[in-house]
């Protein structure tokens, strides 16, 4: 079934499950959380993955991806403390080379200025096979160097998340699980400056293309 993301201005996105808290402590001067995360399972998955681990799952500190594109390198600080099953999700995949060789299918250049990534089939319908909930707050903003979930409805988070290239105004409603370095925001400006296709598909004219996620 077909997943178009809701943003406003009619740009597409898509994704689901949730989380609950239990502290733990660990030797060190640091105090170590755990929280526990839902991946229910649902649909075919684009390609073939295992759900992200359900327990245990850290919610404190960040961590670091590297997102090799065919443009550069974009380093991502992902957000333990603020969206841990969402950062929990996006590493497992990784680690599973879900995201290697895929396409970014979708970017926006009026009204909100994003590059959307995540689906291996390059089409905005694809998944993972399973969903996550929301990690959002009503202060949730979208400035330039923002990384988030794209979803299609409240609750539906999955595998395809935005890179923000340029100050957007969205609703609360997409988790935001990371920022950008600047060099790495100038790689997606970059492809953002070469515009869309003409055909009204939204795809990027500059290829964009992911051919690794580096974690750590």
């Amino acid at each position: 079934m077909k997943k178009t993301l809701l943003f406003p201005l009619a740009v597409g996105c898509l994704l689901l499950h949730a989380c609950g808290d239990a502290n733990q402590s660990s030797s060190g001067d640091e105090m170590v959380q755990a929280t526990s995360c839902s991946y229910p399972v649902g649909g075919d998955p684009a390609r073939p993955v295992d759900p992200p681990p359900t327990t245990d799952i850290s919610n404190a500190g960040t961590s670091t991806a590297t997102l090799s594109l065919t443009a550069g390198d974009v380093e991502i600080t992902l957000d333990r403390e603020g969206a841990p099953c969402t950062v929990n999700s996006f590493e497992s995949l990784a680690a599973q080379g879900f995201f290697d060789d895929t396409d970014c299918h979708r970017l926006t250049d009026f009204g909100i200025f994003v590059l959307q990534c995540g689906d291996p089939t390059g089409t905005g319908t694809g998944g993972p096979g399973y969903s996550f909930a929301d990690e959002t707050d009503s202060s949730m903003t979208y400035p330039a160097g923002t990384v988030a979930m794209a979803n299609a409805g409240p609750d539906t988070n999955a595998s395809q998340f935005f890179l923000v290239w340029d100050d957007s105004e969205l609703p609360p409603d997409y988790t935001v699980f990371g920022t950008m370095d600047q060099a790495g925001l100038d790689v997606v400006a970059g492809i953002a400056a070469q515009g869309v296709e003409a055909d009204g598909s939204e795809r990027p004219i500059a290829e964009a293309r992911i051919t690794s996620v580096t974690l750590g």
